[in-house]
């Protein structure tokens, strides 16, 4: 799943005028001779001044947009930081290059990291990697085909009483709690990614909601009226009148991941989040005198 584009070729000559295409010949540009790839789309840009500007530690010059109406639209900038310190000569992002010609650096381009690079010696303008390993780590997750909390309680076919301790729950899996892991390869780049979740958050349906970072205890009968020790929750009012005489609500996972691409000597983090609906009848305790 492509969630953000990594910008892999910058071409100076001639007058601004940014482009992109995709593989499957989809013109995302005004130029049908740049092309790009699945993982990635090409941004082409031209500079009249006959020579790139900006060097590592500096962002990228912004190129022009020659569209309808003249209205101008920006390149990615980026950044760029020397790696300290330098990866090993096994790294791919050497190239079959040494110390003596240059250095890797770090790239980071408007709307997130985008990788590491080699850059020469004396280089007027640094290239721009081209492949994003966060974004071969995210196609890892997307196989591990993570869902929402399995939730065990609130149970549907339970019955609840206002003012007395919930214990919510759910029940571990690898796909809907974790730990999950998945390796994905694209342009030679192998990445390994693991995902855990590292909370949960309740909508309770009652206008509260509760944030807890386990899976939560369950309940035993030997618990009596005690509340959860990590994870509950007191209705103060029934659920009569509401849809289907019950609380609506939602448990939302975050899923922090971790991945490593150890041949470019380079890794991270990110989130995602998914979802589970569950429902809870709360009903009042009568006395009779």
């Amino acid at each position: 799943m492509l969630r953000r584009a990594a910008v892999v070729a910058v071409v100076l000559a001639g007058a601004l005028a940014p482009v992109a295409v995709a593989d499957d010949g989809t013109t995302l540009g005004n130029d049908p001779g740049c092309r790009g790839s699945l993982l990635s789309v090409t941004v082409c840009a031209s500079d009249n001044s006959g020579s790139p500007s900006g060097g590592p530690g500096t962002k990228a010059k912004p190129a022009g947009n020659r569209g309808s109406g003249g209205s101008a639209a920006q390149a990615p900038k980026c950044t760029y930081e020397k790696a300290d310190p330098q990866p090993p000569a096994e790294n791919l992002a050497w190239d079959g290059k040494t110390p003596k010609d240059g250095a890797i650096y770090r790239v980071w381009c408007e709307g997130g990291r985008v990788g590491v690079t080699f850059v020469p010696t004396g280089a007027a303008g640094p290239a721009v990697p081209t492949i994003d390993p966060e974004l071969v780590a995210r196609r890892a997750v997307d196989s591990m085909r993570l869902v929402g909390p399995a939730v065990a309680s609130p149970r549907a076919a339970g019955r609840y009483v206002v003012g007395m301790p919930m214990w919510m729950w759910v029940t571990r899996s690898t796909s809907s709690y974790g730990p999950a892991t998945a390796t994905a390869t694209a342009g030679g780049v192998t990445v390994t990614a693991t995902a855990r979740v590292s909370a949960i958050r309740w909508d309770m349906g009652d206008g509260t909601t509760i944030t807890c970072t386990g899976p939560g205890t369950p309940y035993t009968a030997d618990r009596g009226k005690t509340p959860s020790p990590d994870c509950g929750h007191r209705y103060t009012q029934t659920s009569a009148g509401r849809p289907d005489d019950r609380y609506q609500g939602t448990a939302t996972a975050t899923w922090t991941v971790t991945w490593t691409a150890p041949a470019l000597g380079d890794g991270g983090t990110f989130t995602e989040t998914r979802q589970t609906a569950f429902t809870a009848a709360v009903g009042e305790v009568q006395v009779l005198n």
